[in-house]
């Protein structure tokens, strides 16, 4: 059964119920009212009677005047005696000599019963007759029902179709509205079978409506999240594509020099010394993706610990600029005493890799520029270099995983993977931190870190 058809079934049931409790509702209310109507009849007739009824001197009923009953055809009178004896009748009973009520004659109290009697419906008032609380007879007026169970009946039936009707349009309704608003999952399950069949990311739900409800905000999600799988599907051929590079010209290298020192017979030390530096760039990409792997997996581990990064920094500075060597001046501006709480070697992984990066891309004979300050609760970390910089399309993905700027930064024999930058997003934000990066092409990098720090 289908969402559209379950959801009309729902509607239709609900309205039916609403529309039941309704018509009950209204149908007793009606049935109350009309009661109530013949009952004030009724009382009015017995005021009547009680008014001009004597008794003799030996207590006994001894002269019963109706009043003019003719006005009020459906009203019929009894007067029975404490023997069961009828005693007067209106003219409307005729020779009718059963009681009206058998029930209401023998309770001795006053009492309002619906009754059946040849075959017609009354509404009867029993009212004991008493004289100084003796009991001398029993009152009994009756009024026919037919008016009140015709009214009852038509209602009914109006109320019955009615709701048939209420229902059907309810139904009819439900149908059309719900098909036009479900109408967008029908193209998401379209939309999701053509990539399935097309392996076609590219392809996106239409949603024309510009409201902002359940549907809508579906179809958005949706086309997000086909917008991201479709960004990591591409990044991923991507990188499949670079490590498959990558991965080609070291072990061509290795193979080669293991097959001339094979010819040789001996081993040269510049044969190994390749073979050596191929094998070591193969540790450091499988290094990457086993770390990435960590991290997405929640695997990758920080121990934290109070971490005095001012040292951690003269650390880092001090063994970049060996690195750096006579190709590019590393400077260090401004550094002050923080501690933060962190994992102390993957704090250093992260600068290392940004100073490594900078020193790296910065032409012979620029400049890269380091400094940490101190800024209310937190501390700034800047890494700045007069490399080439990165294009402007380049930049909102320098931190996606797998992601390279071919553009900018030319790869070379001791390139990276185009995974630290993400790793060491990643390693920041597990900080509590931020990274961000601001860059010209011509005019250099700049890389941020936030980082908060113990009191």
């Amino acid at each position: 059964m289908s969402l559209r058809l379950r959801l009309t079934l729902l509607y239709s049931t609900f309205m039916g119920g609403i529309l039941l409790i309704f018509g009950a509702a209204v149908y007793i209310l009606v049935n109350v009212i009309l009661l109530n109507q013949v009952d004030s009849l009724l009382a009015d007739v017995v005021l009547d009677i009680t008014q001009v009824t004597q008794v003799n001197s030996a207590g006994e009923l001894s002269l019963i005047s109706l009043p003019p009953l003719d006005m009020t055809a459906s009203a019929y009178v009894q007067v029975w005696s404490p023997s069961g004896k009828i005693i007067a009748t209106s003219p409307s009973i005729g020779a009718l000599s059963k009681p009206l009520d058998s029930v209401g004659l023998q309770t001795g109290l006053a009492i309002y019963k619906n009754s059946y009697l040849n075959g017609a419906h009354l509404r009867v008032l029993s009212v004991p007759l008493k004289v100084s609380g003796r009991m001398v007879g029993t009152l009994q007026v009756g009024s026919s029902l037919s008016v009140v169970d015709a009214t009852q009946g038509k209602l009914l039936s109006l109320m019955a179709l009615i709701a048939v009707i209420a229902v059907l349009m309810a139904g009819v309704g439900s149908w059309v509205v719900l098909g036009r608003a479900l109408s967008p999952l029908e193209d998401i399950t379209e939309t999701v079978d053509q990539i399935n069949h097309a392996d076609d990311l590219s392809r996106r739900i239409p949603y024309q409506e510009q409201t902002e409800d359940e549907i809508g905000n579906l179809v958005i999600s949706f086309n997000q999240t086909l917008e991201r799988l479709e960004t990591l599907f591409t990044s991923q051929q991507r990188f499949l594509a670079d490590v498959s590079h990558e991965l080609r010209t070291p072990l061509t290298v290795i193979k080669g020099n293991v097959d001339l020192i094979r010819r040789m017979k001996q081993a040269d030390e510049e044969s190994l010394e390749s073979i050596d530096e191929e094998a070591g760039r193969l540790t450091r990409l499988v290094g990457g993706l086993l770390m990435l792997a960590q991290a997405e997996s929640g695997k990758l581990t920080l121990i934290f610990n109070p971490v005095e990064l001012d040292l951690l920094f003269t650390e880092v500075f001090t063994e970049m600029c060996v690195l750096a060597g006579s190709k590019v001046h590393v400077h260090l501006n401004e550094i002050d005493q923080v501690m933060v709480n962190g994992d102390r070697d993957r704090l250093k992984q992260v600068l290392l890799n940004l100073i490594a990066n900078a020193i790296q891309y910065t032409p012979q004979g620029g400049d890269v520029f380091l400094s940490m300050a101190k800024i209310g609760a937190q501390v700034r970390i800047i890494i700045r270099d007069t490399g080439p910089g990165i294009p402007a399309e380049d930049l909102p993905h320098i931190f996606d995983r797998f992601y390279r700027a071919e553009k900018s930064r030319t790869r070379s024999t001791s390139s990276g993977f185009g995974l630290g930058l993400s790793i060491a997003q990643w390693i920041v934000e597990h900080h509590g931190g931020q990274i961000k990066v601001e860059s010209k092409e011509g005019k250099g990098t700049t890389f941020v870190i936030w980082l908060g720090i113990i009191k």
